[in-house]
């Protein structure tokens, strides 16, 4: 569905009543969740799946918003459901989560983090993703994916599986400006507000990223109903790489919710 004005493009799974939305990384497109989403859709009973495409993405591609506003349209588009987001997506579901806390049932968040905790590191993020821009306006959206596929946090992403051509559907005013206005040295860190979070949480992290395991098992610590899942021989990517293991852990999430009644951490 191609989005008129503000509004985001998405497309759903299934027609079921209860919602589950599907939230991408940067420089994927809305497609990135498909496996998921079916293989979650077949599992959770009377559910159906609503994949985004984000500012700056896909289809969303001539809407621009910071991470707080990408937040608010996604909920806009998403309504009550369960949030699920990846990397950047994850990002935007914990700013929903905080912003919009009547529409986030239950979140599930996959390599994603609260924020950097200090200035200086929120500077210097913002400072290297604004190289990042610029190398994306010097050299094009193909050539530039490339590069960020080459990066080691995804050496372990099949080819099969990486997205490529998915991604190059993508401009390079939308990835810029994505990078520029949503980029981790942008956002206010949340940490602080998860100690009052009661909405059930999934902190999700690939074994092998240890940097995200930290994240994860941080959110899960912090937030009062919060779960940690780790997908083995997985990286940042887990849900490119091990789809079908990230689908079982959000399904088996939501279908015994009394085994997650008090927070756990394992």
């Amino acid at each position: 569905m191609t989005a008129p004005l503000r509004q985001l493009a998405h497309e759903v799974i299934g027609d079921g009543p209860h919602p589950l939305v599907f939230v991408h990384g940067f420089t994927q497109t809305r497609t990135s969740w498909r496996t998921v989403a079916q293989a979650v859709v077949a599992g959770v009973p009377a559910s159906r799946a609503m994949l985004i495409d984000l500012p700056g993405h896909g289809e969303s591609q001539h809407v621009t918003a910071d991470i707080a506003e990408s937040a608010r349209l996604v909920t806009e588009c998403g309504g009550q459901a369960t949030y699920i987001g990846y990397s950047l997506g994850a990002r935007v579901v914990l700013h929903a989560l905080i912003n919009q806390p009547s529409a986030v049932q239950q979140a599930v968040v996959i390599s994603g983090t609260a924020g950097l905790a200090t200035s200086v590191e929120r500077d210097e993020r913002v400072a290297a993703d604004e190289l990042l821009a610029q190398r994306i306006e010097a050299i094009g959206v193909e050539a530039f994916v490339d590069e960020w596929l080459a990066l080691p946090l995804f050496a372990d992403v099949p080819l099969a599986s990486n997205q490529r051509r998915e991604r190059l559907t993508n401009t390079v005013h939308g990835l810029a400006t994505s990078l520029r206005l949503c980029g981790q040295g942008t956002q206010t860190p949340l940490w602080n507000e998860f100690v009052r979070i009661t909405t059930p949480l999934l902190a999700i992290a690939g074994s092998r990223d240890a940097k995200y395991v930290a994240h994860a098992r941080r959110l899960a610590t912090t937030a009062k109903h919060a779960t940690l899942r780790i997908i083995p021989d997985a990286g940042h990517a887990a849900h490119l790489v091990a789809p079908h293991l990230v689908a079982d852990e959000i399904i088996h999430w939501i279908t015994n919710p009394t085994a997650y009644s008090t927070p756990t951490t394992s």
